[in-house]
């Protein structure tokens, strides 16, 4: 085994040729296709970490708990890594997996890229080799022991013939302290990508068909050949997805990785920020399919419909979208604690992609990165900030799940706050923290056990119009506290009482709500506040009465909000018109 790798490490030589001169691709570089074979059989004799399925049950992390370090790979990018450096440790410790640390010390102070660093605080320069910037692909998976008990790290067998990147796990568990369960021998060898997999914390995870493509018969780095059936349950066996819970989506045609974090995240367990192309352009019509099956198919852990954010895909400078431009996407960017660090291309495009995420995520401070500039242009090698970046969760969690209150038009009964709450050391109190009015503060209720790590709290009936602002503070028996959102109290779940004259249900008129920005001269957002179940017809009608554009014209998408490009309507003033069989409703667009 020892005289097999030092070969594969003299086949790679060229390919540290390669890459000093050109970074490596998030996919396959011409050159290591013919390096594929002698990686796959390297990696069926070894016998990294502990090779078997935990034989307790396990829970795989979900992205926006919280984490003790953040790791990054320095191959490629600096001025992009130096940024989430930047960031990333003012929230934990940023590992930075490099294979000469005073170089990196010296980028990390110098001038360029924001200028030097205020200090070196929480950052931890990991001597290793790798051979790629890609570590959302190649790093470890997170799991822990009966939900929030021992943490461990997985591994499964990377995409790509690159045996440096492969060690990276274990450099970082041995680092860390933490036990690696490596999913590489038969028979329970599983292929998989980190950017391809997001979880929802509680056995719910989504994927591309390509995890079936690559440990199906056409796969380049399989041990064995397994049937969906059989990856599905090596999925549970592994990462305790639940069989049935492994939502897995036909791939894009135009996304040549087939990563879905180039397109879609979770934003917690009930919401999928979805990103989305104008109507019936490049992979817009089946990412489309896509979702319209995971909602009529599955249900969030709660057993409620999955809520979408739609957030745009950003056009080339020419106007193109994939195949003829890059995959330009919001939706590829990380939790790191309170901070959500987010790709940007072009200011725009940028505002409104940023203004979607603050809304959606209130209280986090959200930044953008630009991945799309000429020294830095790492979102034309088909990946971006989630694909770079990999979390390691803390040691002891203490895990906090709600199902957040809608819209009532209840003003008389208390709303009932239900949590599922658990820390391995236990729970010693949980408390309930609500306000209709953030400025004044908030008030303070406790929560009740009500058995099998469920607790209970209620809000006092609130006036209708009332806007109401709550979270979650629990304290484990360890003395840890924690509090969800967890960004609270600058962050938020919220509801609203209505006047039940105005009423939440049944035929309505569509209203938009607000148009922005405006003026504008290239992607607007059309927001609809109230709307029914009818389908919606929203056009944009010139000063002659004429309809210059239809934006859309069917059910609208549960947060309706839409996207519209204006950048080749002349300029002047439209009317955009939301009309359905109850009504209709007009707003003015200033172009220019």
């Amino acid at each position: 085994m020892q005289r097999l790798f030092i070969a594969l490490c003299g086949l790679f030589a060229s390919a540290g040729l390669y890459a000093q001169d050109q970074v490596l691709p998030k996919g396959m570089a011409p050159h290591e296709h013919a390096l594929v074979r002698d990686y796959r059989d390297s990696r069926s004799g070894s016998a990294r970490g502990i090779t078997t399925p935990p034989a307790f049950d396990v829970r795989t992390m979900a992205e926006w708990e919280e984490i003790q370090s953040l790791v990054i790979a320095w191959e490629g990018y600096d001025g992009i890594l130096k940024q989430i450096v930047r960031h990333a440790k003012e929230e934990c410790e940023v590992i930075i997996v490099c294979s000469d640390p005073n170089d990196v010390t010296g980028y990390l102070m110098n001038s360029q890229f924001g200028g030097p660093l205020n200090n070196m605080n929480n950052v931890t320069l990991l001597q290793a080799n790798a051979n790629s910037v890609w570590m959302r692909d190649y790093g470890a998976e997170c799991v822990y022991q009966n939900e929030v008990d021992s943490l461990f790290l997985l591994d499964w067998i990377y995409n790509r013939p690159r045996p440096a990147d492969d060690l990276v796990p274990e450099a970082v568990g041995n680092y860390k302290g933490i036990e690696v369960f490596s999913a590489t021998n038969a028979p329970y060898d599983l292929v998989h990508t980190g950017g391809n997999f997001m979880s929802d914390g509680f056995g719910t995870a989504f994927s591309s068909a390509l995890v079936y493509d690559e440990n199906g018969s056409a796969g380049q780095f399989n041990q064995t050949v397994k049937s969906p059936a059989q990856v599905d349950q090596l999925m549970e066996d592994w990462m305790g997805i639940e069989v049935g819970r492994y939502v897995v989506m036909p791939t894009l045609p135009y996304d040549d990785i087939h990563h879905i974090d180039m397109h879609m995240k979770l934003l917690d367990e009930e919401t999928l920020l979805v990103g989305e192309f104008p109507v019936g352009v490049s992979d817009g019509p089946q990412l489309e399919s896509n979702l319209t099956n995971v909602v009529a198919g599955y249900d969030s852990k709660f057993g409620t419909p999955y809520e979408l954010v739609r957030i745009p895909m950003v056009p080339s400078t020419g106007g193109s979208y994939p195949p003829q431009g890059s995959y330009r996407t919001f939706a590829n960017n990380v939790f790191v604690n309170k901070t959500v660090l987010v790709p940007t291309y072009r200011e725009e495009y940028d505002t409104t992609g940023l203004r979607i995420l603050r809304e959606s995520l209130p209280g986090y401070n959200v930044v953008g990165i630009d991945c799309d500039n000429s020294g830095m242009n790492i979102i034309a090698a088909s990946g971006a900030i989630h694909c770079i970046t990999k979390g390691i969760g803390v040691a002891d969690p203490l895990l906090i799940s709600h199902q957040r209150l809608d819209d009532t038009v209840d003003d008389v009964n208390p709303y009932a706050v239900e949590a599922y709450i658990r820390h391995k050391s236990g729970i010693a109190s949980a408390q309930l923290f609500w306000t209709a009015d953030t400025a004044s503060g908030f008030n303070s209720v406790p929560m009740t056990d009500v058995g099998s790590n469920n607790w209970s709290g209620e809000i006092p009936a609130q006036a209708a119009g009332s806007s109401v602002y709550y979270y979650i503070h629990a304290e484990a028996n360890s003395g840890k506290e924690q509090v969800r959102p967890l960004v609270a109290p600058d962050g938020w779940w919220k509801f609203r009482v209505l006047d039940i004259s105005t009423g939440i249900v049944g035929a309505v008129a569509p209203s938009i709500a607000q148009i922005y920005p405006n003026p504008a001269n290239s992607l607007v957002v059309v927001q609809l506040d109230v709307f029914g179940q009818d389908p919606v017809r929203v056009s944009f009608i010139d000063a002659q009465g004429r309809e210059v554009l239809r934006l859309h014209d069917r059910a609208l998408p549960s947060d309706g909000r839409l996207f519209a490009d204006v950048s080749s309507l002349a300029a002047g003033t439209y009317s955009v018109v939301a009309t359905s069989s109850s009504g209709r409703h007009v707003q003015r667009l200033n172009v220019y």
